[in-house]
């Protein structure tokens, strides 16, 4: 019997930071597989992951729950007849559906013993509630559809605003436990045994309906609901020391970035990314420079997320995660070369690059 957990959580909330702890704390020790689909061109966290001693397998330049439901169903296959694991950890792009994800891995059971011992969406605490207005489609979802949400940052925020998301968490998942306490005050252990002992295990029938996509008629013609101009969006981030950051910032309202009304939506057509190889080195100012003034919508597009592993002047590696208004900078592994990925809506590449001269 191999066993599955699925980590999902929108983008930047802290799901590879959540996995490194179960890895050391909770799994050491055992055979454990991370498939990880990120979204965009250029794989990111694989490298981030490199230091586990783990399998990473990675899905990139697709969603799993779209573009790459063909390729996720492969690559259970081939890592449980190849490896032979005792446990599989999903990571799904922080715009993955985890109804979907949950149907593959359903589907994988009919060819494999293995089974879903506990579905996990990781929540930031500080914005909730601007990922619930601005991309409640897909953050909504994620809720629905989890037996655990983990709130993270919850010791950034005022307790107030902690309060209150657990009160938008709950207008859409009555059930699922919801995890409060900041995570160095946890074990892995005890946020492993919260994720495999839920409240009630989640059946296909109390999953969102599948999302299709439909057809309608206006003035004599037919098109997809989906041809539509939307602006695009996405994110991923850790949950560790912000440097100068460490302060609660504002969650910034924007408009719904989709306005067709039909909720039935893949991630790549609402949210758009680019990813940059590239050698050019950074010193760690620099770097916080260009980080702190990426929240200028009006120059850069909306950036919800830019992750990235480039060599630093001075020989090291600097690896580097930003959500809005945060961003954490430290000090890894070394790549093949540096690597920068950024997702977000209506994004100005040009205008990106040249902020961060690549």
């Amino acid at each position: 019997m191999v066993k599955v957990n699925v980590i999902s959580g929108f983008l930047g909330a802290g799901k590879t930071t959540l996995i490194k702890k179960l890895l050391s704390e909770a799994l050491k020790g055992q055979k454990v597989i991370l498939l990880e689909n990120e979204y965009g061109e250029i794989g990111i966290d694989g490298g981030f992951m490199k230091d586990s001693g783990i399998q990473v397998t990675e899905l990139n330049s697709g969603c799993i729950c779209c573009t790459l439901a063909g390729d996720f169903q492969k690559a259970i296959d081939e890592l449980i007849d190849t490896y032979h694991p005792e446990r599989i950890l999903i990571e799904p792009s922080g715009v993955g559906k985890l109804s979907d994800i949950r149907r593959v891995v359903e589907k994988a059971k009919e060819r494999h013993d293995i089974e879903l011992t506990g579905c996990v969406t990781v929540v930031d605490a500080g914005k909730c509630r601007m990922y619930l207005k601005n991309f409640g489609e897909f953050f909504i979802d994620q809720i629905v559809s989890a037996e655990t949400i983990i709130l993270s940052r919850t010791q950034l925020v005022p307790q107030d605003k902690v309060v209150k998301a657990i009160q938008l968490i709950r207008e859409h998942n009555a059930k699922a436990r919801v995890i409060t306490t900041p995570w160095d005050k946890l074990t892995g252990e005890k946020i492993l045994e919260t994720i495999e002992h839920p409240a009630a295990l989640l059946t296909l029938d109390d999953l969102p309906e599948e999302h299709h996509h439909h057809h309608h008629h206006h003035d004599g013609e037919e098109h997809d609901e989906h041809d539509h101009d939307h602006d695009e969006h996405d994110h991923d981030h850790d949950e560790h020391d912000h440097d100068e950051h460490d302060h609660e910032h504002d969650e910034h309202e924007h408009g719904p970035h989709c306005t067709c009304g039909c909720h039935d939506h893949d991630a790549d057509e609402v949210f758009g990314n680019f990813g940059v190889e590239s050698p050019v080195t950074f010193d760690e100012e620099t770097l916080k420079a260009a980080l702190s003034v990426l929240n200028d919508e009006d120059k850069y597009g909306m950036v919800i997320r830019a992750k990235g592993i480039v060599p630093a002047k001075d020989g090291r590696w600097i690896h580097f995660d930003y959500t809005p208004g945060e961003y954490e900078i430290r000090y890894g592994s070394a790549e093949y070369t540096g690597r920068l990925c950024f997702i977000g809506t209506s994004l100005k590449e040009d205008a990106i690059r040249a902020l961060f001269g690549i």
